[in-house]
């Protein structure tokens, strides 16, 4: 039998060669064992949100090797009765040194999923990936590496640029340097925490098909643009940080955000649904607080609506969720339960 759709691909192929002039020169045909095999099993909306993550990538300023080598010291190991911490001191960018806490539950053999945790900003340089361990006044207890080793996972944090033990670069110097050097700090953050996915997979006791990431604020921006940028990362979790762009510039708040969350010609190429819709089938949990201004509501409904309808395109409806509560920017005790529950269900 054959297939009407055929014949007429057939028919317009048929009339465009006939159009062409005289001479015409032509490619190479693909090898029909490897090109055209390959062209087939990649669907065009995966083929174009790799070109799009690319594109996103490029706009991160000069950026280290992707593929720099990593060395990675256990500089000490501590036990509780429930959880494992070793802190770590990482060379991943090549420039400086990135201290981290990888913690795992003490009772789990085996491989772990696992968890980037990503850690929050509020201006408070010396806490860095302290929140992790030790938790912070926003957040609900137990810290998060408890909590998640309580339900079965490992995690992974880094003090970012100008944080915790980095701290001795000041924020706004380290912006105007690195800016007249073509890089972009959000770009330098971000770069280290794609380089310590690269690390978890050396890792033997990490389960790298279930790796999640999640964080608040600064870590919540964090964690949705490695997810996008990433498909190694599983299931994403933000809290308290999807803002559509447009929408905070006529909220007049973009002195909320720090100076780290402003990258060059961004608005030229990608709205923030553009960006998150990258993230599309895999699950995603943002949650926000109603009265926080620096997730104004409009943007809020926007990306909901944005990505409802990108979620249903790829077949996976359910594995979006926007959930806003009434409260500020804090994390909630019905908060934490929410963001357990979704990576008991999905991850």
């Amino acid at each position: 039998m054959v297939h009407k759709w055929w014949l007429s691909g057939l028919f317009v192929s048929l009339i465009t060669l006939l159009s062409l002039p005289v001479g015409t020169a032509f490619p190479p045909a693909p090898s029909p064992t490897v090109d055209r095999v390959k062209t087939s099993l990649v669907p065009a909306s995966n083929m174009k949100k790799d070109k799009q993550r690319k594109a996103l990538y490029t706009l991160l300023g000069k950026l280290p090797d992707r593929h720099r080598p990593i060395n990675v010291v256990v500089v000490s190991t501590q036990e509780t009765d429930e959880l494992i911490t070793e802190k770590l001191l990482m060379d991943i960018n090549g420039l400086e040194k990135v201290p981290a806490y990888f913690t795992r539950p003490k009772h789990h053999t085996g491989k772990l999923p696992v968890v980037l945790f990503n850690h929050s900003h509020f201006g408070q340089y010396e806490v860095g990936k302290e929140e992790f361990v030790q938790g912070r006044k926003e957040m609900q207890k137990p810290p998060y590496a408890l909590a998640l080793a309580r339900a079965g996972y490992a995690g992974l944090c880094l003090d970012s640029w100008c944080f915790g033990e980095r701290q001795a670069r000041k924020e706004v110097d380290t912006f105007k340097e690195m800016l007249w050097n073509g890089q972009v700090l959000w770009g330098m953050m971000v770069y280290d925490n794609l380089r310590a996915l690269d690390y978890l997979e050396t890792r033997s006791d990490v389960d790298t098909q279930r790796i999640a990431t999640m964080g608040m604020s600064m870590g919540s921006t964090m964690a949705w643009w490695l997810a996008a940028l990433d498909e190694r990362i599983r299931v994403c979790v933000d809290l308290c940080c999807l803002t559509d762009y447009q929408e905070l510039i006529k909220a007049k708040g973009l002195g909320l955000h720090g100076v780290y969350y402003y990258v060059p010609d961004l608005l030229t190429h990608f709205t923030t649904s553009d960006i998150n819709a990258l993230i599309s089938p895999r699950p995603h949990f943002a949650l926000a607080g109603r009265l926080d201004p620096l997730t104004p509501l409009p943007g809020l409904e926007k990306i909901d609506k944005n990505l409802k309808a990108v979620y249903r395109q790829d077949a996976a409806p359910d594995a979006w969720q926007l959930k806003i509560y009434d409260v500020g920017h804090q994390e909630t005790e019905a908060m934490r339960a929410d963001i357990l529950a979704f990576y008991a269900k999905w991850l």
